[in-house]
């Protein structure tokens, strides 16, 4: 008869404490080979030890107690299967939980990307510039790009590029501002009208007596986007490799254009195609429009000046916006396709990309959003 092991001896043998082992035979994974009836002290048979051993492992492994109970009572080719699978699926959450880490650290640390409120799983990355046109010599455009807001905004008359900082300045506050979805158009316009009202008392301050932006602002809440628009500034979305103008241009030419009395590209070279009908200008008489999106993984945002839109083909932008850079490098893309044309107007632009923390984004250098200088 062969001598049985002592709990003891058998938690030595097998490198296991002996309340592990009292725990096993609680659950069903190792039962004693006796059990003294008076005293109630476990006896180990030492063919055990081969399963106590397995257990120690897979438990090192960090598989669950009642996964382990299945893999010991199956034949050796199918338990190694289901370790496979087990170590599979490990490696899966374990490099799921290591892009969100990164992702979390780079939003952390100013890295250029945001959380999106309603699921973990949804993030935004995000630049802006807003360069000088090759004919001008001051620059009133202002792009800014943040964790929940994009926003361009193209001066006029003459306000030395004040109103379109005062009008996105004016928005800012929104990236901290939590609201439900409801709220969301009415809490956006509520913030418009403090840019205009913003405008207006830069107009009461200087020499001309007026001033006026346009103004095109995607505000991020969870997985909608609240989107404003005034003006020529314009926004574009990328779906499905699929480029949409998600905005209409608030002009004389395009007013002919929707009557018919122009085509599209009678408008583009059209002596007025920068006459506004639109702008914020103070008053208290804007209407913007207003509208909420819904955002997709995939996704890339544009919104930029005229001074970009004027000169670049809608082909050029969807080169631009579904190449494999990150949303930096799609910026210097169209600003160096802005100048070979000619960059005659300032130029300004915001970019964001929606990325799934299911699938890790591509490497950028994104910085914070950057405003017109």
């Amino acid at each position: 008869m062969r001598r049985l092991l002592t709990i003891g001896a058998f938690a030595r043998a097998v490198r296991l404490s002996p309340k592990a082992l009292r725990l096993y035979d609680e659950l069903g994974l190792l039962r004693p080979a006796a059990v003294d009836g008076e005293s109630g002290y476990r006896y180990y048979d030492p063919a055990q030890v081969e399963r106590a051993r397995l257990i120690a492992w897979l438990r090192r492994l960090g598989m669950p107690l009642a996964r382990i109970r299945r893999v010991c009572d199956l034949p050796a080719p199918e338990a190694a299967a289901e370790i496979d699978r087990y170590w599979q699926q490990v490696q899966a959450e374990t490099a799921a939980r290591g892009r969100l880490a990164t992702f979390l650290v780079d939003y952390l640390t100013g890295g250029g990307t945001s959380v999106d409120e309603s699921t973990i799983m949804l993030g935004i990355r995000y630049a802006a510039r807003s360069e000088l046109g090759l004919m001008r010599t001051s620059n009133e455009d202002t792009a800014y790009a943040g964790p929940r807001l994009l926003a361009v905004a193209d001066g006029v008359r003459g306000s030395g590029g004040l109103a379109s900082a005062a009008a996105v300045a004016a928005l800012k506050p929104l990236e901290t501002l939590a609201v439900p979805a409801a709220d969301l158009l009415g809490t956006l316009a509520d913030a418009v009208g403090e840019a205009d009202r913003a405008i207006g008392e830069i107009a009461a301050s200087t020499d001309q007596g007026e001033a006026a932006t346009t103004l095109t602002a995607l505000w991020w809440s969870g997985s909608r986007l609240a989107l404003v628009h005034i003006g020529d500034t314009r926004a574009y979305l990328v779906r499905d490799g699929e480029l949409f103008q998600i905005t209409h241009d608030h002009t004389h030419v395009q007013s002919l254009v929707d009557e018919g009395r122009l085509t599209v590209e009678e408008a583009a070279s059209h002596p007025q195609r920068s006459l506004l009908t639109q702008a914020l200008t103070g008053t208290g008489g804007a209407q913007p429009d207003l509208s909420l999106h819904g955002a997709a993984a995939g996704d890339r945002y544009l919104l930029c000046s005229d001074g970009l839109s004027a000169v670049l083909s809608n082909g050029t932008l969807h080169e631009a916006l579904t190449g494999g850079g990150g949303p930096r490098q799609v910026l210097d893309d169209l600003l160096a396709a802005a100048y070979a044309a000619g960059a005659p107007d300032n130029v300004a632009c915001a970019v964001a990309e929606v990325v799934s923390l299911d699938t890790p984004p591509a490497p950028d250098n994104t910085r914070r959003g950057a405003t017109g200088r």
